[in-house]
């Protein structure tokens, strides 16, 4: 019972991938053939062929290959941690467990799991400890179908924002269905392929011109458009920006290297490095739970708490 239960969460990124690896393809082609004149003006200039390709360079898509192994071995494990604590908060406390056989029931998981992707994906730009983990995701100066599966090997503060859910009453397994779709859905956005589509998919839907603006360094467009599926949420709570010019991709500080442990793990050596050098004990705690780029005021400055590199979250 226990792995067809397994079977159950972990199918739908398990039939996907290799879809992820034909769409890589696709796109990588479509480059290739229709970007030639660009390709060539770079020969000109005496650019490394890795850079006449647009979009792609073999080793950051290596790099990004590997990351997203990693990834599956990290969340497999944070999927059997939290699969026992989300049963024994739906058993336990839930008022009410809702049916999983009811289209109804499914559309609500799929808005209530998008929301939670945004609160969770907001926190982990807007908190240092939560970008710590979420930066590698975001180290790639490219931007295509292989940067999707460029992700954190420490997902930890998903379940954070995870937990409500079964006590909202849905079960456990249902949970990591819709957000293995969520997952899925946002491959689609990681793509330069792909201009603007028709207004009333981009006033609704993450696109993927709305998920370039967020992969951006950019100051106007740093720690904007969260959303998973849905645009919206950024609309409502006033973190939406539109794609007014070809983003720079990257974090603003760049990492410059494809070691992965060192993109994976960097940030936390920094703020250990930060909170060590800190005098007071709440700046040591602003180093942590701060936003990206906080400092502390000087101690001959006025005592306002800190104050904000313009730099923001990437």
């Amino acid at each position: 019972m226990l792995s067809d239960l397994w079977d159950v969460i972990n199918t739908p990124l398990l039939y996907a991938t290799p879809f992820f690896a034909l769409f890589a393809g696709i796109e990588l082609a479509s480059f290739v053939l229709l970007d030639r004149a660009e390709r060539r003006q770079g020969s000109a200039a005496g650019r490394p062929a890795a850079d006449r390709v647009k979009g792609y360079a073999w080793p950051d898509s290596r790099t990004n290959l590997v990351m997203g192994m990693g990834s599956l071995v990290s969340t497999a494990v944070l999927k059997a941690a939290t699969l026992v604590l989300f049963v024994y908060l739906y058993a336990a406390f839930a008022p009410w467990h809702l049916p999983t056989d009811t289209w109804w029931s499914w559309v609500l998981l799929l808005i209530a799991v998008d929301l939670a992707w945004y609160l969770n994906h907001r926190f982990s730009h807007r908190v240092r400890i939560g970008w710590a983990g979420h930066q590698a995701h975001h180290s790639s100066e490219y931007f295509n179908f292989t940067t999707a599966v460029r992700q954190k090997w420490n997902p930890w503060s998903e379940a954070i924002f995870w937990a409500p859910l079964p006590l909202l009453g849905f079960a456990p397994w249902t949970i990591y269905v819709a957000f293995s779709l969520n997952l899925i859905y946002q491959f689609f956005t990681h793509t330069e392929a792909v201009g603007k589509l028709p207004r009333p998919v981009e006033f609704v839907l993450n696109t993927p011109s709305h998920h370039r603006v967020h992969h951006a360094s950019d100051p106007e467009y740093l720690d904007k458009n969260y959303g998973g599926i849905l645009i919206v949420w950024d609309r409502l709570l006033g973190t939406f920006q539109e794609e007014t010019h070809r983003p720079t991709y990257g974090l603003t500080k760049p990492v410059d290297t494809y070691n992965v442990f060192k993109l994976q793990y960097h940030e936390y050596g920094n703020i250990l490095a930060d909170v060590r050098a800190a005098p007071r004990f709440r700046d040591k705690l602003g180093h942590v739970f701060r936003p990206p780029g906080w400092k502390p005021a000087p101690p001959a400055g006025a005592d306002d708490g800190g104050a904000l590199a313009p730099a923001g979250g990437n």
